[in-house]
């Protein structure tokens, strides 16, 4: 919830407005919303110095720096919203800000249910395959909502597990008891003090996880998450792709960047027996988010092709079953038995 004390002047009308998504700043004079997934060119004019003394009262309230060593920034506002700023000469002339808020408040699987974001019978699998400890891979394109629906997923798992989250900027806010949340920091003036996600995922290894969610993975961190899950740690993260196939292909090439010592050898069979399930969501024309797909991993690799199935998508707008195989079946009815729900409560 936004402190009542804190305000961010002319802004402040966009952060307020629920039906605005996000905000950003191409120049002083050149400001824009986006509204159901559409930008608008808003009718405010700023002053340049205006912009820089709203983004370093922002970076005040959290503790990061944006300068000419550091011209990159990411930082969490109180509201949760998302900060974003680069400045020249980085840019071309002026400083670039976007503001990403919460797409929506949602906390458990239920709550995308009345939104449209998936039905019950699906909600109730994605329920049953956190609960069994299946490891899942939550995909979309930029603003699809995967951020909510990687949060709603950890609202299902068991509440006597410790949870352990690995984040750049903190936006998830899972609401269990035993859980610590850690975020990258930033290099110091000096130069020293960085910490990364990659060794944020070997610490969180060290802390006695039940279960270890990173926020979003990106680079070379893709090589320690897998590590880590290949180990028996339950666990789920984010990707930015455009297709569950697209998020799988993406997961075998950025343990790549981990160093020339790290093949593909090593890389696809570890992706193919550590992914259970990637859950593809999307933002659609109308502006709407939901679950595009859900693609299963059968373990198999032919090739250096890992095999990956459709097992239920979003088609002429209804939910249609694929042919793939449900993973870890024998696990999945034990938890829906625990649940009381019987297989025909799930998928569709």
């Amino acid at each position: 919830m936004e402190d009542p004390f804190i305000n961010f002047g002319p802004l402040q009308k966009f952060l307020d407005d629920q039906q605005i998504e996000e905000i950003w700043i191409n120049a002083p004079e050149r400001i824009f919303v986006a509204r159901n997934g559409e930008s608008e060119l808003t009718t405010l004019v700023l002053e340049a110095v205006e912009v820089r003394d709203l983004v370093e009262r922002m970076l005040a309230l959290t503790g990061r720096r944006v300068d000419l060593s550091n011209p990159f920034v990411d930082a969490r506002l109180p509201s949760g919203a998302r900060l974003h700023v680069a400045i020249p000469d980085v840019t071309a002339e002026h400083w670039a800000v976007n503001i990403r808020k919460l797409s929506l408040p949602a906390n458990a699987l239920d709550d995308l249910i009345p939104v449209g974001g998936l039905t019950q019978k699906i909600a109730n699998f994605c329920s049953a395959a956190v609960k069994s400890g299946l490891n899942i891979l939550v995909s979309g394109a930029t603003q699809a909502g995967k951020t909510t629906f990687l949060n709603c997923l950890i609202g299902e798992i068991p509440p006597n597990q410790r949870l352990i989250t690995i984040e750049e900027v903190f936006e998830l806010s899972p609401r269990l008891p035993d859980v610590v949340a850690l975020q990258t920091r930033e290099k110091t003036l000096d130069g020293d003090g960085e910490i990364t996600l990659r060794r944020l995922i070997k610490e969180a290894l060290r802390m006695r996880p039940s279960r270890i969610v990173v926020g979003e993975v990106r680079e070379a961190e893709a090589l320690d998450l897998l590590i880590a899950l290949n180990s028996g740690i339950p666990g789920m993260a984010s990707i930015h792709a455009n297709s569950a196939r697209e998020a799988i292909r993406k997961l075998s090439t950025l343990p790549l960047l981990a160093g020339e010592n790290i093949s593909y050898d090593f890389v696809i069979p570890t992706v193919a027996n550590s992914i259970d399930l990637v859950i593809h969501c999307e933002l659609d024309s109308a502006g709407k988010r939901r679950v595009r797909e859900i693609a299963s991993l059968s373990g198999r690799v032919e090739g250096n092709h890992i095999e990956i199935e459709e097992l239920i998508s979003y088609k002429d707008g209804e939910y249609v079953r694929g042919l793939a195989a449900i993973p870890k079946l024998e696990k999945i009815k034990s938890t829906l038995k625990s649940l009381s729900l019987a297989e025909g409560d799930f998928l569709i």
